[in-house]
């Protein structure tokens, strides 16, 4: 083993933090799950709620708002309760708002009997969602630095990656399982997703109260991170505050316009493929049915992948389509090992530049509606979009000292652009249509492009 593969998850007191940063990954691994199910949920409450695409973003909206209420209360309790205290309670509060997703079904049961309005269990759902958002932020703003500290500081880039690389994993398995639950038929072919939305949820809140116990038992060690610009300390002529760092106060604009990007393109994805797909030949209806004949799993995975739509022709179903992300999910998380790779050999600006300019091409060519060539245009965007998040948050934090936590619930603060900027994009595809839609995220990886070109200067580093 090499001196650079020895000092990655070494500290520098010498303890090997392998074993706390594979269990701080095991969060990343929840929150993806968690935000594979919200971005499959939009086409939901279109259908059983009768709302446009602008509407149904209210889900991103409950969601991100979570995180830009909690970031900075989650900064302040991360510094006075250190990396296992902060940790604990995002998980206790991610168990409550799982639990709550119960009550949500039982309001949402009464529309159907029409005793309340749909707008109330809309409310009701999107409660639960900025619950167990809320939980989340306390996870991400603590999880995301402190992946940096486990090791030697020169691959901190390296490991935000290596972890986001589970948040890769559960994104994949999200939308598998929200279409098992939120499309799911009876025998009639009736939708019975606003009955078993609950369950995944419920699921997750017994997962997080298992995951809280063992990080309470666990040894958790507060590691401070290096002081670069000498914000803890008094010397003559240096700044104490986080805010006269331009490569901090950047990094905070350009995460806010990234997760609008991430969001939109995410949340979208089910209304693209079932909308500006072009036809599907009838040979793949076909091929489907011929391999899943050989496994009863496979048939009931691969069945009712295809329909026929409003036009008469065959198109991807809202199952399929649901399906269909988790494959989006996996360039996703090709992107972010392969990323990480790239990363311990070239300067983290420099990935972060080219791979933005990269996504604006993609959204482009999906906007000028090019058929199958925009499709791949989409799954090629999540795959380039894949180190950005924390490669941002990296450079964001970089050189910060013990400041670096209250830096990070900014940069967290910033998702609050996945809640804006996506009922921009559905705002647009309801005027004109989905595709063109992609023009709104094209314009956010160009903030993200300049930040990365511009980083040196911005870090003076």
């Amino acid at each position: 083993m090499t001196e650079n593969k020895k000092t990655l998850f070494i500290g520098e007191d010498g303890k090997n933090l392998v074993f706390t940063f594979i269990l701080v990954s095991s969060l990343f691994l929840l929150w993806g799950v968690c935000n594979g199910m919200i971005d499959v949920m939009d086409k939901h409450f279109q259908e059983e709620l009768s709302l446009t695409k602008s509407q149904s973003a209210w889900v991103q909206f409950a969601h991100y708002l979570g995180y830009f209420l909690m970031s900075v209360p989650a900064g302040w309790l991360a510094t006075k309760l250190g990396y296992k205290g902060g940790i604990i309670t995002g998980l206790l509060i991610v168990a409550a708002g799982g639990l709550w997703f119960i009550p949500a079904t039982q309001i949402n049961a009464l529309v159907h009997e029409g005793r309340v309005s749909p707008n109330l269990a809309f409310v009701g759902f999107l409660a639960g969602v900025c619950a167990i958002a809320t939980g989340l932020t306390f996870l991400e703003t603590i999880a995301n630095p402190y992946t940096t500290v486990l090791g030697a500081r020169q691959y901190a880039a390296t490991r935000i990656n290596l972890a986001q690389s589970c948040n890769g994993v559960g994104w994949i398995f999200g939308p598998i399982i929200g279409s098992m639950y939120f499309y799911s038929k009876d025998a009639l072919g009736h939708s019975t997703g606003s009955q078993t939305l609950y369950i995944p949820y419920a699921a997750i809140a017994v997962v997080v109260i298992v995951l809280a116990v063992v990080f309470y038992f666990a040894d958790i060690p507060d590691i401070k991170t290096g002081d670069d610009y000498h914000l803890d300390d008094a010397a003559p002529g240096s700044s104490r505050s986080i805010w006269s760092h331009p490569h901090f106060v950047m990094a905070v604009a350009a995460q806010f316009f990234y997760v609008a990007a991430q969001a939109g393109i995410f949340s979208f994805f089910i209304n693209y493929m079932t909308s500006e797909v072009p036809p599907i030949p009838g040979s793949w209806q076909t091929g489907l049915a011929s391999v899943s004949s050989h496994s009863s799993f496979l048939q009931g995975w691969l069945s009712g992948w295809f329909e026929t739509n409003a036009a008469g022709v065959l198109g991807m179903s809202n199952k399929g389509a649901s399906n269909l992300a988790s494959l989006g999910f996996v360039c996703f998380l090709a992107g972010r090992f392969s990323g990480a790779g790239l990363l311990r050999k070239f300067a983290a600006y420099k990935i972060l530049a080219i791979y933005s300019v990269v996504n604006v091409g993609a959204t482009v060519l999906v906007f000028c509606k090019l058929g199958w060539l925009s499709v791949a245009c989409v799954f090629l965007s999540y795959f380039f979009m894949s180190i950005m998040f924390p490669t941002i948050f990296a450079l964001g934090i970089f050189g910060l000292g013990a400041r670096a936590k209250k830096a990070s619930a900014f940069i967290v603060m910033a998702i609050m652009g996945g809640a804006i900027l996506p009922k921009l994009m559905g705002y647009v595809a309801d005027k004109y249509d989905m595709s063109r839609g992609f023009i709104v995220p094209a314009a956010c990886f160009v903030v993200v492009a300049f930040y990365g070109f511009n980083w040196p200067r911005f870090s003076k580093a």
